[in-house]
């Protein structure tokens, strides 16, 4: 069943054919490489080009014959306008290095690639994405045999590899693509059967099938679109509508963001509107999405409209606890800026809470090692123990399917554990700022607040400054991190003290860091 999701949509056009040139030929010089929490991100043209790509692919490639890695690479992106182009790139380049890659004819969800890598057909990934961003950027990312996002030691190798490759472009060795495949250097294979197939026995799907509510479901125009028509195929689920199938580069069929950009955030009340409509009229009892390279989640309740990350992630922590879903793990992760509701339900439960930093990365290890029950973050990303070390859009879209179809509303659940542990306020505020207070901010340490006993009447127990500056109180915290990417400061903060002391919070971070 197809519904008509038209919402408010964008008057901002996108030159496509424009931005298909300068990513070919940029007007100026491209900048440099630099890795974040996931990978070289830009806008098309001097952000993000054809160089990029040889490059980064050229510094992989010399990374896997300088460690003799084996094993073909598996290579692919998600729905945007250059995500082929730029597979198409990276497999001529490491074919041209002599390197086997697997090169499918879909898009690839991040999650798969991690999937697939650890299921041991692939040992490592590059991925053509940049996530949720608006449809004029892309990016490109790097797995290695782990399956997770790169550390920091690779990703720093593969910048330096890579900048001297963009400033010696001659140095790039490439082979063909239709070449390429005649050697055998450069193979297709089916990753949409084995992960759905995984999935099966990670989701009860029939407890999905046997609910009676209705489900929909909205893969944003992205790369989860024909592994969620294959999962309602294989498992029957006929309660569950698939209620957009468009695919456009130009993601023009999205609702515009509070900041009047596309951007294909499951997790924004803007691009979720057509789906929290749906919901509110009763049309279904639940609707979930994912974003483009399907590594984030967003859903929305008949009951709770737009339901919070935050609020998810607990209520999906509290299942998979009482239902011993993930055998043998002894701890919930979160990142720094993620709700500490996490904190009390892991103690209750006799679990250790592991606090990382920002970037999924630092969950690798711990999910590799079978140590986390979920490990989750703000921004709607999560995992589990057992299954993939990269964040699963999907896995977590139809684990909150089962749980609405064995448990109740989503929204609902989320009420009773704030009732049982204490209701968080919670907040996130950007704030403009320039070049100079990121790079003051970023090299403050802990110790340069030694004098700060309280915050808004509550004493100071802890500042960490591992990435940016968090506060910790008796029954709160803020946090504040520079952006990567944009002139702002992320201001996050969570009390369980109420919304006034919340707003509170907020002004004391701004005063206390200038």
């Amino acid at each position: 069943m197809i519904h008509s999701l038209a919402g408010t949509i964008s008057n901002q056009k996108i030159d496509t054919e424009f931005l298909r040139r300068v990513f070919f030929t940029p007007q100026s010089t491209p900048v440099p490489v630099k890795f974040g929490t996931s990978g070289h991100r830009g806008t098309l043209g001097e952000g993000f080009c054809a160089l990029h790509a040889q490059s980064i692919a050229q510094a992989v490639a010399r990374i896997h014959l300088e460690e003799h890695i084996t094993g073909p690479i598996l290579v692919g992106g998600d729905t945007r306008l250059m995500s082929r182009e730029t597979a198409r790139l990276c497999a001529e380049v490491l074919s041209g290095n002599g390197l086997t890659v697997i090169l499918p004819d879909i898009p690839v969800p991040t999650p798969v690639f991690s999937f697939e890598i650890r299921s041991g057909r692939a040992c490592a990934c590059l991925n053509g994405t940049a996530s949720h961003n608006p449809p004029q950027e892309m990016g490109l990312k790097y797995n290695p045999a782990n399956g997770g996002p790169a550390d920091s030691t690779l990703t720093g190798k593969i910048e330096k590899y890579a900048n001297e490759y963009m400033a010696n472009p001659q140095a790039i060795k490439t082979l063909p693509l239709d070449e390429a495949r005649q050697q055998g250097l450069v193979k297709t294979t089916d990753v949409l059967t084995p992960y759905v197939e995984a999935l099966g026995k990670k989701i009860d799907f029939a407890k999905i099938a046997a609910a009676k509510v209705k489900f929909a479901i909205h893969p944003l125009g992205g790369t989860s679109l024909p592994f969620y028509q294959a999962i309602k195929e294989k498992y029957q689920l006929h309660n569950v509508d698939i209620v957009s199938t468009v695919q456009d580069p130009s993601f023009n069929f999205i609702p515009l963001d509070h900041d009047g950009k596309i951007r294909m955030d499951p997790s924004s009340v803007y691009p979720m509107k057509p789906l929290i409509e749906l919901v509110q009229q009763g049309t279904y009892a639940f609707a979930g999405a994912s974003d483009p390279d399907a590594d984030r989640f967003g859903c929305a309740t008949s009951s709770g409209g737009l339901v919070s990350p935050n609020h998810a992630l607990c209520v999906m922590a509290d299942y998979l606890i009482k239902n011993k879903r993930v055998p043998g793990a002894s701890a919930i992760g979160r990142t720094l800026g993620t709700t500490s509701l996490l904190d009390r339900i892991a103690q209750d439960n006799g679990l250790a809470l592991d606090e990382v930093n920002v970037g999924f990365k630092y969950f690798v290890d711990g999910l590799d090692k079978g140590r986390y029950v979920l490990a989750g973050e703000e921004s709607a990303g999560m995992s589990v123990s057992g299954w993939t070390t990269e964040k699963d859009g999907i896995f977590a879209v139809c684990l909150l399917m089962e749980i609405q179809a064995t448990q109740g509303d989503i929204a609902t659940l989320y009420g009773k554990l704030a009732a049982q542990y204490g209701t968080p306020y919670y907040t996130r505020v950007d704030v403009p700022t320039n070049a100079e207070t990121k790079q003051k901010v970023k090299a403050m340490k802990a110790a340069d607040f030694a004098e700060l006993r309280e915050v808004s009447g509550e004493q100071v127990t802890r500042v960490r400054d591992t990435d940016g500056i968090k506060v910790y109180l008796e029954k709160s915290w803020f946090l504040v991190r520079p952006s990567g990417t944009e002139n702002i400061l992320k201001i996050y903060a969570e009390t369980f003290a109420g919304a006034e002391h919340l707003r509170e919070l907020i002004f004391a971070a701004q005063k206390i860091l200038g």
